[in-house]
């Protein structure tokens, strides 16, 4: 079950009306979590989105720290930022965790399937009702740079520029067989379907090992948790590093709303529905884009970023030469900062 990690401050926009899902699926009603720093400026120039990934909430100075706040690249002394936590998700906007109207229990796994788009149509409710005219700088890394694409798509006319960070245009094969291992383990757990906080608890811990071994590499690995005594034959330090990350997240977050979360980013492709092809879709994004990948990430590799550098029409790319794989995104923010501090 999701704690308040970093939420006690979030606030809560609640909306009556019916929300229609991609799906075709309606909730009955919609909440979303969100934080904001700063104040927004006379001509509401001064707005910084930032879009967050699977298991993230929307505390961003909080988790991203090296980045966001008080003198930091994204200021709140100077920008109003605003991050808000993804429908799915079980850090207070409507997911497995929150009640159904209709019933007046939880959802559990019983909430409907979501997809990224489903997540930005949030946004765009959750941006009205903020007021926010225009979208100064929009913001993702990895999950969030799938929201990021999608809502350029979908309202060019609200978005100034982007910053995406170790994402695509397209879930790959290589994510979606990743996902599917991460699913399996959790549904080898035979309590995750069950009606209760801490379903699939077991599971969620498994899913993690696996995408633990996905968001670092073989480098970070044996650097940091190699055993220098050649006689052990158990108990190694990689193991008790896997087992820690397990135990931590299911300490702060929830297996259903994992479990639906990877399905969503399944169903990312910006072509799909537009009939088109993803090079073309990219072409409809005019704005301009400051693009950044990681050299050791497996996860997104740069492949996938210099794919999006050839095909968006306004793009700077750098590539950060990083051992901390897919999670350098998170971790080089001194190098990341400068990036964004001199393409501003």
């Amino acid at each position: 079950m999701c704690k308040n990690f970093g939420l006690l401050s979030a606030q809560v926009f609640y909306s009556k009306a019916p929300f229609r899902l991609e799906s075709g699926q309606v909730l009955p009603e919609l909440q979303i979590a969100y934080h904001t720093y700063g104040t927004m400026n006379a001509d509401g120039s001064n707005v910084v989105w930032v879009c967050h990934a699977l298991t993230a909430n929307s505390d961003v100075a909080d988790w991203w720290s090296g980045l966001i706040g008080y003198e930091r690249v994204i200021d709140p002394a100077r920008h109003f930022i605003v991050c808000a936590n993804i429908i799915g998700s079980c850090y207070g906007s409507s997911g497995p965790h929150t009640v159904n109207p209709a019933t007046g229990e939880p959802w559990y796994h019983t909430f409907p399937a979501v997809t990224i788009r489903d997540m930005v149509q949030a946004h765009r409710l959750l941006r009205e009702h903020l007021q926010i005219q225009q979208i100064s700088l929009l913001v993702g890394g990895s999950m969030g740079g799938y929201q990021v694409l999608e809502w350029a798509l979908t309202e060019p006319e609200r978005i100034a520029r982007l910053f995406l960070l170790c994402t695509g245009a397209a879930e790959s094969a290589w994510g979606i067989a990743i996902h599917t291992a991460q699913r399996l383990a959790i549904e080898a757990d035979a309590s995750w379907q069950d009606p209760a906080p801490h379903a699939g608890a077991r599971g969620l811990k498994a899913a993690r090992a696996i995408g633990m071994v996905t968001y670092r590499n073989y480098q970070t690995f044996m650097r940091t948790q190699s055993d220098p005594d050649k006689e052990k034959t158990d108990h190694f330090r990689a193991s008790s590093y896997i087992d820690y990350q397990g135990d931590k997240l299911v300490k702060r977050f929830n297996a259903q709303s994992y479990w639906l979360l990877t399905k969503a980013m399944d169903s990312h492709n910006i072509a799909r529905g537009r009939h088109e092809d993803i090079t073309t879709s990219l072409s409809h994004i005019q704005q301009p884009v400051l693009l950044i990948g990681i050299s050791s990430d497996l996860l997104c590799p740069p492949e996938e970023q210099r794919l999006l550098a050839t095909y968006l029409p306004d793009t700077v790319y750098h590539e950060i030469d990083s051992s901390y794989g897919h999670d350098g995104f998170l971790i080089e923010f001194e190098k990341i900062g400068k990036i964004l501090q001199d393409w501003r």
